[in-house]
């Protein structure tokens, strides 16, 4: 055994070690991203769901966006006026109250009130039905499929089936949109929490072929039109449509329907 090559390896190694780690120090500091301290304790305020409901890539993107003042304080649908509040205080401005939102499913057609052209018994997955003749079993090319897209993109619990259709659970709801986007009929919309008056339709048929298809679909007659106050409903390709900045929840459209398709 040769004790000189052994020292000599030995010393390349430790000198190949210190000159590594003195480069990676060196350009550690000199290539440095610095970090705005705000942008840090806003990720900390926010709940960590990484839901993507703010349009930010998770919360680090979110808060990363307060923080260069890209996006709004209460950007966060699932924190709510709480944590909106919280990151006012760190970034120096004034709370903006937050609006709470739900999800609300435009669709009544449970098991008992549509009609079937068929029965399905192949993949429970409404993107899968696209493939489908028909698109589905019901015969309402509008309604709710049915087979949960919805439920398995939520990931808070807060939507279920129940008699056949997608239903909300408005106190689970965080409005991150999630099943909104899941949805192939887009019969998912958020609308605000305090919102008493909904259409629970989305069909674009015809009277004749509602009537033969669901029992509370809309007929499109406009009498809902005509009996709001307020010009908060109008008929549009044969559905009612509420434009909730002006509907005041008086009930009158409800009352006029008769499908009783608004809830």
């Amino acid at each position: 055994m040769n004790i000189g090559a052994i020292i000599v390896a030995t010393v390349v190694v430790a000198a190949v070690g210190l000159f590594i780690g003195i480069f990676l120090g060196v350009a550690g500091k000199k290539f440095a991203v610095e970090t705005d301290e705000r942008e840090i304790a806003v990720r900390e305020a926010l709940p960590g769901n990484n839901c993507g409901g703010c349009g930010y890539p998770g919360c680090d993107g979110l808060a990363a966006a307060i923080a260069k003042g890209e996006a709004p304080v209460n950007g966060c649908p699932v924190g709510g006026d709480p944590v909106g509040k919280i990151i006012a205080g760190i970034m120096g401005q004034e709370a903006v109250e937050t609006v709470r939102r739900t999800a609300f499913v435009k669709c009544t057609g449970t098991c008992d009130k549509t009609t079937e052209n068929y029965v399905y018994t192949g993949t429970g997955d409404c993107q899968m039905l696209a493939f489908v003749p028909g698109g589905g079993a019901k015969a309402c090319a509008y309604g709710c499929l049915g087979y949960g897209s919805c439920v398995k993109a939520c990931a808070f619990d807060a939507i279920h089936i129940i008699d056949g259709i997608a239903a909300v659970d408005r106190e689970a709801c965080k409005a991150c949109g999630k099943c909104v986007d899941a949805c192939p009929r887009h019969l998912i919309e958020l609308i605000p929490y305090t919102q008493n008056v909904m259409v629970g339709c989305s069909s674009h048929d015809k009277g004749k072929a509602v009537t033969s298809a669901c029992e509370t679909g809309c007929i499109g007659c406009k009498k809902c039109e005509k009996a709001c106050p307020n010009g908060a409903i109008r008929v549009d390709d044969f559905c009612a449509h509420i434009d909730y900045d002006k509907c005041t929840g008086c009930g009158a459209c409800r009352e006029a329907c008769p499908r009783n398709v608004i809830l």
